[in-house]
């Protein structure tokens, strides 16, 4: 019983609001949004349009902007700065109840919600039609964490099958208002025209990621041997992975593939 009456007075919608930090500074907006060279003919969804600055700024280099925003105070206000614009849709509701574009490409630009971060990145990335490219401005340590620094994660190992991920931008905390406790960035997820793994691939290549990173590749209970594990680097010109446990994406495909060719010539049925 206690744990509804505190669900039934936990109020989302302010707890979205309250988690923006938003970006007003137009020159900056407009640094950010040159760095994805958006072109006439693009489609940008934006994840909050808060005040609408950094909505603005897109209008201003991209075909159509569709900007979802909670917060239905911010939206009016906005929608009062985008008046003048006629190539935005602004979309009042809860962008993790969204549903994504079915079909056709589309990009996502967005300041958003540092406690949403996780559940954003899961969202745009695993749909059935995901953007061409995302660029997020998010916490520093997260998008490390995506990008499997300073060492890969499950996490960053299944999505750089599909994405490429870059660190485009510092800010400083005092371009945000409020300012935030925690350093930002602006990242760049590029999805790979070709995967690296096809869909039974990728599946059975999770299992070996959370399998690996339990027992060790190469530990009691791991899918290889040391042996196996080092002829396989060897034999792909890669150096062997680290002692203290760090090996990298392209070293965890290497081994994924050893174990693939193991399995198969041992006849194990998937």
């Amino acid at each position: 019983m206690q744990k509804d009456r505190r669900q039934a007075g936990y109020d989302y919608v302010k707890r979205v609001s309250d988690s923006q930090n938003f970006l007003t500074d137009f020159k900056l907006l407009q640094r950010i949004v040159r760095l994805a060279d958006f072109q006439k003919q693009d489609m940008v969804l934006e994840i909050g349009t808060g005040k609408g600055h950094l909505t603005e700024a897109l209008c201003k280099k991209a075909g159509k902007v569709c900007s979802v925003e909670i917060d239905r105070g911010l939206l009016e206000n906005a929608r009062k700065r985008l008046s003048k614009y006629g190539n935005v849709e602004l979309i009042a509701g809860d962008f993790m109840k969204y549903r994504l574009p079915g079909k056709g490409t589309y990009q996502v630009f967005s300041n958003i919600p540092f406690f949403l971060t996780t559940q954003i990145v899961d969202k745009l990335t695993k749909g059935a039609n995901p953007p061409s490219d995302i660029w997020l401005v998010m916490e520093k340590g997260a998008a490390k964490r995506f990008m499997g620094l300073p060492r890969e994660t499950v996490k960053s190992l299944e999505l750089k099958v599909h994405w490429e991920m870059k660190i485009l931008y510092h800010f400083r905390r005092e371009d945000f208002h409020p300012k935030p406790s925690v350093d930002t960035v602006l990242i760049h997820f590029s999805r790979k025209k070709i995967p690296d793994l096809n869909a039974v691939e990728y599946r059975e290549f999770l299992k070996f990621v959370e399998r690996g990173m339990k027992y060790g590749i190469t530990g009691k209970g791991g899918p290889l041997t040391k042996r196996q594990a080092s002829a396989a680097l060897k034999r792909a010109g890669l150096y062997h992975a680290h002692e203290d446990g760090v090996t990298l994406y392209i070293q965890w495909l290497c081994l994924f593939r050893c174990y693939q060719g193991l399995t198969n010539s041992a006849g194990i049925i998937k």
